[in-house]
């Protein structure tokens, strides 16, 4: 087991859209193993974009160019074939999105499926009630299995999907505003689970909210058109920031 305390590298990373719009400006950070690191900072300022391209999710639109490199240990991760990249680096959307036509169960191992691997049936068992467990989901659902999962709530189905990225075994799981279609209960489950979750995995977080990344984070990035303005231990950020851009947005005075 890799022991390295550091297990993603941002290199110089630039991305634009288009020649003339850069959506990420030269941003380099390392990202802590087994922590959660949450990226803030007005709409529009590029943490979206550097989130989806961790596991290169950006290159879905077209015309996209990225300069620089990431690193995931020590491999630069634009060496990869997307499909190892994203089993090591799963992804969790906004609004929860389990597919509308598979059950619970099938929803879980869609990842195998989709990628053609081929599992027994004892090892499809094994990772649907890991993953569901994982996610204190199983005991609410173990009975509905074979059920599609629009019967779930919204904070229930966002479990799951969080359970289908899990199901995987990536290393690191990135979430993109994991709450913001959730209400307060569900909010605070998601979050309880992340902080658990980080004993075995290291998260990245995409969110607006600054109270829970003050809540839930260990580090914070604070990011202002395109660049990373900040970035260091949360406590840090919120208490003691050092740029008085940093101190305008969590104070509220823009953003």
């Amino acid at each position: 087991m890799n022991t390295d305390p550091s297990i993603l590298s941002i290199e110089n990373l630039s991305i634009a859209y288009d020649k003339d719009k850069l959506a990420v400006k030269n941003v380099s950070a390392t990202i802590k193993k087994n922590a959660i690191t949450a990226i803030m900072g007005p709409s529009g300022c590029g943490k979206t974009t550097l989130l989806r391209a961790i596991n290169r999710m950006h290159e879905l639109y077209p015309n996209i160019s990225t300069e620089g490199k990431i690193k995931l240990y020590d491999e630069n991760i634009y060496d990869m074939s997307t499909i190892k990249l994203r089993r090591k680096v799963g992804m969790v959307f906004q609004r929860p999105n389990p597919f509308p036509t598979l059950s619970i169960y099938e929803n879980v191992i869609a990842g195998y499926k989709l990628n053609g691997i081929n599992l027994k049936r004892s090892e499809r068992d094994e990772i649907v009630e890991t993953s569901l467990k994982n996610v204190a989901l199983w005991e609410e659902v173990k009975n509905s299995l074979h059920k599609k999962g629009n019967f779930l709530s919204g904070g229930q189905q966002q479990r799951l999907c969080i359970a289908r990225t899990l199901a995987f075994k990536p290393d690191v799981i990135l979430l993109d505003e994991p709450t913001s279609a959730l209400d307060p209960i569900a909010t605070a489950k998601i979050e309880d689970l992340l902080v658990d979750l980080k004993q075995n995995y290291t998260i990245v977080l995409v969110t607006h909210n600054m109270t829970q990344a003050a809540r839930i984070s260990d580090n914070s990035m604070y990011m202002y058109l395109g660049e990373l303005i900040e970035y260091d231990e949360t406590t840090q950020i919120f208490t003691n920031p050092k740029h008085t851009s940093t101190q305008n947005y969590i104070t509220g005075r823009f953003g």
